[in-house]
This record gives C-alpha cells, structure tokens and sequence, in this order.
C-alpha cells in the first residue's frame, strides 16, 4: 500500500516522463518536415493531444496527425509500421515497453529504426549494463544488484545511488547520503552504486551497419536533493572535453554489442543511442564513469536537432540504412534546451 507522499511522488514522475517524452516526439516531428523528402506520419494518443501544452507543438499541417484512442495503439501502431519505409518508436524501456513495440513492428513486417532486441534487453537493465561496461574495461561505478526491498548492505561506501534496474532518466532514483535515512519503498529489482563526483554529461549517437557517429556532447542538468530531475542541458559543439565524452560513448556501445553477441541482428546497434557519463574533474579520465546507455531517442534530440543544418531524423535514418550520415552542424553555434522542449540558441 502507498502512503499519500508516494503516490504524489509516482505521479510526478509519470508527468515528467510524459513531459520529457512530448518533447522528444515534437521535437522529432518539426525536425522530420525540415526534409521535404520525408512523408511524416505522427502517433498520437488523443489523451496526449488534450492534457499537453503547447510550449512544444506539433507541425500540425506540415505532417499527418493519427489521433489514437485509448486501448488501439498497437493495432495503429502496426498498421502504419508495414505502409512505411520506417518506424521510429518514442518510448521509454521501462516494464518493456521498448522492446515490446519495436519487436511488434518487426513481427509486422516493418522495419523499425531501433537497436536489436539483444542489445535493448541488456541497455534496458542498469546492472547488466554495469556488467557489460566493465567487463570491456569501461569505467562503471563501483555497485551491486539489490532485491526488491533489500535493505543498503551496512559495508556500502556513501554517498551512494539506488536505482530501479529497469527504470529510465531519474524515475525511482534516490541519492543516500548517510545512513538510518528513510528510503522510498521499492517496486522491484534495484542497483546499488557509488555515487561519481563531476560533470554529468550525455553523448547520443547514430549507430548502423556502417558504424557508431557521435553527436556533440550535451552537458546534462538535474536538480540537486534526494531525488533529482533532469532538467536538460547545453549543447556544446567546442567542449575541450568533447573528444574524450565521445570516445567512452563509443566503447560504451561496443561493449554492450559485445555482451549479447550472436546472432548479430539481435546484438546491433541501430539509430539514435545515447550514453550517459560523468567526466571527473581531471584530465587524466581516472574519475570519469558511465551510468547508463540508453537504447532509444533521448531528450537530447531536442538541443542537438536545434543546431543541425540538416534533418537530424534523416541522418539517423542514413545511419540505420548503412550510410554514414552526413552531420552539417551550424558553426559558432550553441543550445540550451530544457526537459519540456524549450530551446534557446546562443553563440558558442
């Protein structure tokens, strides 16, 4: 049973979650019809379109608009995947609803712009994702998995982070700063892990055949407490630190490929990934940790599509097909967006 706070908590959560994922499908709908190549067909549930502001609209006019009526978003959802070339699934990885939807288009027949069920399986899980990084020698925080309900084991270093092992951004993520504090209950598997100390940024990337290209990395912001938010972020093009936050994407993604092994169709890595890291206060990378990688579109899409001279969804799209995708970032310029879809250019 849930006390009155909890359930307050769990709705918060379910809010920003459907905040952060308005502004990723909008954001991807008005950067799509920038492409007059592109025949855009947007999903979208009829409760969505009556209880979201309008801070991040939709190109109503410059794309189709499908409403969907509560209960019939499979059945829409696969009737419009075998008519298109592509499909490109907004959705969070919790409870399986990534998998699921991606391994239901291509049952369909249609081809969905997703990494294999191989690779979302072990991405969507916190501590096999652990296991995966550091067996390939990628740096992780220290951590361990915990039961549902299983108390801190009392040898375990603070600050630490407990994390649902299935949840996605902050949802179920709590910061224990010492010991004897009271922790939410948990609703499942968790991980346990090292608090790491730095910069966290995100570094999202365009994986296909013909390999991983990185994105500029974003400087990721939260809200400071028990229970942090994302925020969003800035995206910086010239961050003297770029280089070394792309490097660890790619081995980050490498590493969970490696993980699953064969067969290779259910190990790849296929359109928009990203990674999420922290770059320790050195330049000699000792510090630096990833926590996570995230096997879908990131609300990142929503600063970096904002200086792209091209359709950001069309060379994602290259790069699921096996082309390198041709990146024309606008010189000189730098984003600040937020996790509601809002964005501000600035000069870098």
């Amino acid at each position: 049973m849930q006390c009155g706070d909890d359930r307050a908590a769990t709705a918060l959560q379910q809010s920003a979650l459907m905040a952060e994922g308005w502004a990723m499908l909008s954001a991807l709908a008005r950067d799509a019809v920038r492409d007059p190549k592109l025949a855009v067909t947007v999903l979208v549930g009829e409760d969505a379109l009556s209880t979201m502001t309008t801070a991040a609209p939709l190109p109503v006019g410059a794309c189709r608009i499908c409403r969907v009526s509560p209960g019939a978003e499979l059945d829409i959802l696969l009737h419009e995947a075998v008519r298109a070339d592509w499909t490109v699934i907004v959705a969070p990885e919790t409870a399986g609803l990534l998998a699921s939807r991606v391994e239901a288009v291509r049952m369909a027949g249609g081809r969905a712009a997703a990494c294999g069920g191989g690779f979302i399986v072990v991405a969507a899980d916190k501590q096999l994702t652990a296991n995966a990084l550091a067996a390939a020698g990628v740096p992780v925080p220290a951590g361990r998995a915990l039961a549902a309900d299983e108390p801190l084991p009392a040898f375990f270093r603070l600050p630490a982070v407990r994390k649902a092992r299935g949840s996605v951004g902050c949802d179920d993520l709590v910061v224990v700063g010492a010991r004897g504090q009271l922790l939410p209950p948990t609703t499942g598997p968790q991980r346990l892990e090292a608090f790491a100390a730095g910069m966290p940024v995100g570094v999202s990337c365009l994986c296909g055949p013909a390999g991983i290209t990185t994105l500029p990395p974003v400087r990721q912001l939260f809200s400071s407490g028990e229970s942090p938010r994302y925020l969003g972020g800035a995206v910086l093009p010239a961050a003297v630190w770029g280089r070394r936050a792309e490097q660890l994407a790619a081995r980050s993604i490498a590493a969970v490929t490696r993980a699953v092994g064969a067969p290779s169709e259910a190990a790849a890595a296929v359109g928009w990934v990203g990674v999420d890291m922290v770059l320790g206060a050195g330049d000699d990378c000792c510090a630096d940790r990833v926590l996570e990688v995230n096997p879908r579109m990131t609300t990142s899409f929503v600063g970096l599509a904002a200086i792209e001279e091209r359709s950001l969804l069309s060379c994602m799209l290259d790069a699921a097909s096996g082309t390198a995708p041709v990146l024309r970032p606008v010189p000189g310029r730098a984003v600040d967006f937020d996790a509601m879809g809002s964005v501000r250019v600035r000069d870098a």
